[in-house]
């Protein structure tokens, strides 16, 4: 008797991390590398969101509801063929909201040296999230839990680099993190 192969499932991610980690440059050469959709969990910002991050004041967790239902809706439509989307995800209960959408997420916190983080803010001129919102987004950044699947990577180094070290850590199989 032969078995039936179950193909392998597309990846479904959320590259997280504070503003400035590379979560938008990462999450694109990651799906490029994939071969699924992506998206900037940025574009999916209420108006009233951005305005109020470009006038230099953070969110609260009233202002985040409807942008991660957003990104959730978003990551739902593509369970079946995978996708990546950069978002922020900073506190437990956010990538739990996340998970109520697409239980099989997977996540990617990107990390680095805050000088690093700090200095590759300061070289986005006209990005909406000014520089000086990164200290609320380290206050509010829960790092993962060690029951939610996902992987911790370094950027302190070039993109291809965090891309290679997740594919390498993967396996080849890229969805099954742990």
């Amino acid at each position: 008797m032969t078995s039936a192969r179950v193909p392998e499932e597309r990846p479904l991610l959320v590259v997280m991390g504070v503003s400035g980690s590379g979560k938008s440059t990462v999450g694109a050469a990651l799906a490029a590398r994939l071969g699924v959709p992506f998206v900037d969990g940025d574009d999916l910002h209420p108006p009233g969101n951005v305005a109020k991050m470009s006038a230099g004041v953070p969110l609260d967790d009233a202002d985040r509801a409807p942008w991660l239902d957003a990104v959730g809706g978003w990551l739902a439509g593509r369970d079946g063929d995978g996708g990546v989307v950069a978002c922020s995800a900073l506190k437990r209960a956010y990538r739990d909201r996340l998970r109520e959408h697409a239980p099989r997420l997977r996540l990617v916190h990107l990390v680095g040296a805050r000088a690093t983080i700090a200095r590759r803010q300061a070289d986005r001129p006209g990005h909406f999230m000014p520089a000086a919102l990164l200290d609320s987004q380290y206050d509010a950044l829960e790092p993962l839990d060690a029951d939610e699947p996902g992987l911790v990577l370094d950027v302190d180094r070039e993109p291809a680099a965090v891309v290679a070290d997740y594919l390498e850590r993967t396996d080849g199989a890229p969805g099954r993190v742990s």
